[in-house]
């Protein structure tokens, strides 16, 4: 009888911890909600929270609080629209047919369902919101990818607020991929290895074997995942976390994803063309929140400026991101990206962990501290970390960062 008891019990028991479960993610997601309002309606504007809120779990949770914090990340104000576009934009520009040609192939990036009308509406707007932002910026080079950002922004904030947040984006994060070559680019791919190589010699040495390059991750890093992830979620909860650090962000981000693929890669024949053949095939279920508290991590234990020798073939030519980013928080009040996950590793870090979390790693004999990279990802407090911004460390780069 005991036993009958015990399986009648069961689903009933399943069904309450399920239930609790529920009313306690829900419980978190209301306190989350009340902290972003409370935050956009302190005076001054509290972006340090609001940082820590789009890097922490869930990131901003709706796109009616990304239409209101994104701004703020960006330091855009919503009460100055841009002005209207001309109507000879597509007549003059250079890029226009190229715009035209990748517009239309976006139709993925439209939710399923949509009616035509309506996408050959937004179509139309993507169009004109890129030639405009070309045409302001001549300084700027469309690429093909800056489409498959600029249509992400489009969807979650409209037209005229997407216009001016893709403008300061294009001229600041985006900088380097709009440059007339690919110089910059190339440089900042160059990030990935040795970022790999500090975390996992074994895998970096592998792929260096196989000579696969950086190049499987180029779409990634140009659309900031927009073209290569089919939920739509997943993109945004990712330009929540893009949005709140530094600019190099995205190659960290990819550099754990290889890094979470590592089985995988090791036992791929080790060739060029097995290696890039899988690593080019994005899986669509990564685990993001855990991927996300770990690219933070790394961000903070390997700074850009501990990688900048390995990375850099030359010295920066001109203007970039990294240098950019410092004059927009310098011009930005309360923008400090990184100390927020900074604060975050930290605490990820307790004392035992601090003085056992020590590898050595095997060619150079080198100590690499690798934290225990918050694979809790009960990221309650999984993000009091990006806030003191890589900015904190751009003044002091011993090189500059892209050539």
């Amino acid at each position: 009888m005991a036993l009958r008891r015990e399986q009648r019990d069961g689903p009933t028991s399943s069904r309450w911890e399920g239930g609790t479960r529920k009313a306690d993610l829900n419980t978190k997601r209301k306190k989350k909600v009340a902290e972003i309002y409370q935050a956009l309606n302190s005076e001054p504007t509290d972006v340090a929270a609001l940082r820590r809120m789009a890097i922490s779990e869930g990131g901003l949770l709706t796109d009616e609080i990304r239409q209101k914090v994104w701004p703020k990340l960006l330091n855009v104000s919503t009460s100055d629209p841009p002005p209207v576009p001309g109507k000879n934009l597509r007549e003059v520009s250079k890029d226009y047919q190229q715009v035209l040609l990748d517009v239309r192939r976006s139709l993925r990036r439209f939710p399923p369902g949509m009616p035509d009308e309506q996408r050959e509406g937004l179509q139309e707007e993507l169009i004109d919101i890129i030639l405009f932002i070309l045409e302001r910026n001549p300084q700027l080079h469309y690429y093909q990818g800056y489409h498959d950002i600029v249509v992400t922004f489009l969807l979650v904030v409209g037209e005229k607020l997407a216009t001016s947040l893709v403008e300061k984006l294009s001229t600041h994060h985006l900088r380097d991929f709009m440059d007339s070559t690919m110089d910059n680019t190339k440089h900042i791919l160059n990030y990935l290895m040795p970022i790999i190589d500090q975390v996992n010699p074994e895998l970096h040495d592998f792929m260096q074997s196989a000579e696969v390059g950086t190049i499987f991750a180029l779409s990634w890093l140009i659309t900031w995942f927009g073209h290569v992830l089919s939920d739509f979620r997943h993109v945004v909860r990712l330009y929540d976390f893009f949005l709140a650090c530094h600019p190099l962000m995205p190659i960290y981000f990819a550099a754990v994803i290889v890094l979470y693929r590592e089985q995988e890669v090791l036992d791929c024949d080790c060739d060029m063309a097995s290696v890039h053949h899988l690593l080019s095939q994005i899986p669509q279920d990564l685990p993001y929140e855990t991927l996300i508290s770990r690219a933070g991590d790394l961000f903070v234990q390997f700074p850009p400026s501990e990688l900048t020798r390995e990375a850099a073939a030359q010295q920066q030519a001109e203007r970039t991101a990294a240098s950019t980013f410092k004059d927009f928080e310098l011009a930005s009040a309360q923008q400090r990206p990184d100390m927020v996950l900074r604060q975050r590793f930290r605490g990820l870090l307790r004392p035992e962990a601090r003085t056992k979390d020590v590898l050595t790693k095997p060619r150079t004999n080198r100590f690499v501290k690798l934290a225990v990279m918050g694979l809790t990802v009960a990221l309650g407090a999984a993000a009091l970390a990006v806030v003191k911004s890589a900015l904190e460390w751009a003044p002091k780069f011993p090189l500059q960062l892209f050539p």
